[in-house]
C-alpha cells in the first residue's frame, strides 16, 4: 500500500491537530512543513516521530516531487492563494475552513482545482463526528419521517483565552461569525436537511462584553433558510457567548423529532411524553485536538488511492455550504433576503 507524503502549509495550532491525525492514518505521514518562520526540522522530526523537512519558501516545498498531498493550515485570508499554488503543483488538497473569505475567491479556487484534476478534502470534519453520523442514521432510517424544520446552532465564545482570538478579531481574517466558526453548524444543517436552499435571511448583533469589543464584525448571527421542498431551517452562530461550548441540534419531521442526543419516533412507538436517548458522543469542544479529523483524513487518503472524490467533504460538497454562507452574510450586510 502506498504511503502518502503530506506537506503542511502553516505551522500553527490547527496544523498540530492535522499532523497528529495524518500520522495516525494507515497510509499517510507528514514529511514536510512550510512556515514563514524558521523551524527546527530535527526537533519536529523527534516530536512527531517521522522525518520532517522544513521550508521557508513555499514554491520550494511544492516543487518536492515526493510530496503527494498538501494540507492548507495557514490564515484564512491565505487559503485561496496557498490552495491554488498547491493544486497547480499537482498536489491533492486538504483545506481548512473557510475555503476563502469571498464567494468569488471560492469560485476561482474551484476553477483551478478542476483544471489541476487533484482530489480534495475540506475540513467540515463535524460530518464525520459520532454525533452527526448517528443523527444522519436516524434520519436515513426514516425514524423522523420527512423533515420540515431543522435548527442547528453553534455557541462558542472565542475570547482572548482562545488561540485564534488574536487574528480572528480582524474582519480581513475572521470574516464573519459564520465564516469564523459557525460554518460547522450551517454545514451540519445542510447535511441533515438534504435539500436545496433557495433563499436566506440573516441578521447580526454583537456583545457589549469587554472580551469581544475588539472584534471588527458582528459576532452573533441568526440565519433563516428556505428550502426548495418548502422546509425551513435556522442556524444561530455565536462566537461571543459566555457559556460552555454547545452544538445545538433540533430536527422536526412527519414521524418524530430529534433534540441533540434524544429522539421521539412514532414509527418506533416511543413514549410521546418522554424522550428516548441515543448513544452518541456529542460535539462538546472547540479545541482542534478534539475534532474528528482522523476518520475524515483516513477516508480522504483511501479515496485518493482509489482515484475517487471523497464522500461528504470534497470541495464540491463544501462549495454548496459556502454559497449559502456568503448569501447569508450578504443578507445581513444589506438587510434583505437573498435568493440563491
Amino acid at each position: 500500500m502506498k504511503k502518502y507524503n503530506v506537506g503542511i502549509i502553516g505551522y500553527g495550532w490547527v496544523a498540530t491537530a492535522h499532523i497528529d491525525a495524518i500520522n495516525k492514518c494507515t497510509n499517510a505521514q507528514v514529511s514536510a512543513i512550510y512556515s514563514s518562520r524558521e523551524l527546527d526540522g530535527e526537533k519536529l522530526s523527534k516530536e512527531w516521530g517521522s522525518p520532517i523537512k522544513t521550508f521557508t519558501n513555499l514554491d520550494e516545498m511544492l516543487s518536492d516531487k515526493s510530496i503527494d498531498v498538501v494540507s492548507v493550515c495557514s490564515y484564512p485570508y491565505q487559503h485561496k492563494t496557498h490552495a491554488i499554488k498547491a493544486a497547480r503543483a499537482g498536489k491533492h488538497l486538504i483545506i481548512e475552513k473557510p475555503l476563502a473569505l469571498s464567494w468569488d475567491d471560492c469560485l476561482e479556487l474551484e476553477s483551478e482545482v478542476k483544471k489541476a484534476g487533484v482530489k480534495t478534502c475540506v475540513c467540515f470534519e463535524c460530518r464525520y463526528s459520532n454525533q452527526f453520523k448517528v443523527t444522519k442514521s436516524v434520519i436515513d432510517q426514516g425514524l423522523l419521517g420527512k423533515l420540515h424544520y431543522g435548527e442547528i446552532d453553534y455557541f462558542h465564545g472565542i475570547g482572548p483565552w482562545y488561540g485564534q482570538y488574536r487574528w480572528n478579531i480582524k474582519k480581513e481574517a475572521g470574516g464573519s461569525s459564520l465564516l469564523s466558526a459557525g460554518c460547522h453548524a450551517l454545514d451540519a444543517l445542510l447535511l441533515c436537511m438534504d435539500d436545496e436552499v433557495i433563499e436566506v435571511s440573516s441578521y447580526g448583533s454583537k456583545s457589549d462584553s469587554e472580551y469581544f469589543k475588539p472584534y471588527e464584525y458582528n459576532t452573533t448571527s441568526i440565519t433563516i433558510l428556505k428550502f426548495k421542498s418548502g422546509a425551513v431551517g435556522k442556524c444561530a452562530s455565536s462566537i461571543d457567548c459566555l457559556q460552555p461550548y454547545y452544538f445545538h441540534t433540533h430536527l422536526l419531521g412527519s414521524e418524530g423529532s430529534l433534540l441533540d442526543n434524544k429522539f421521539h419516533s412514532m414509527k418506533l412507538k416511543t413514549d410521546k411524553n418522554s424522550w428516548s436517548s441515543l448513544a452518541m458522543k456529542m460535539l462538546d469542544s472547540g479545541d482542534v485536538s478534539d475534532h474528528p479529523y482522523q476518520e475524515q483524513f483516513e477516508t480522504f487518503f483511501k479515496s485518493v488511492a482509489e482515484g475517487k472524490e471523497m464522500p461528504l467533504t470534497s470541495l464540491k460538497d463544501a462549495m454548496k455550504t459556502f454559497k449559502v454562507i456568503f448569501a447569508a452574510d450578504k443578507s445581513a450586510e444589506e438587510g434583505r433576503p437573498v435568493r440563491l
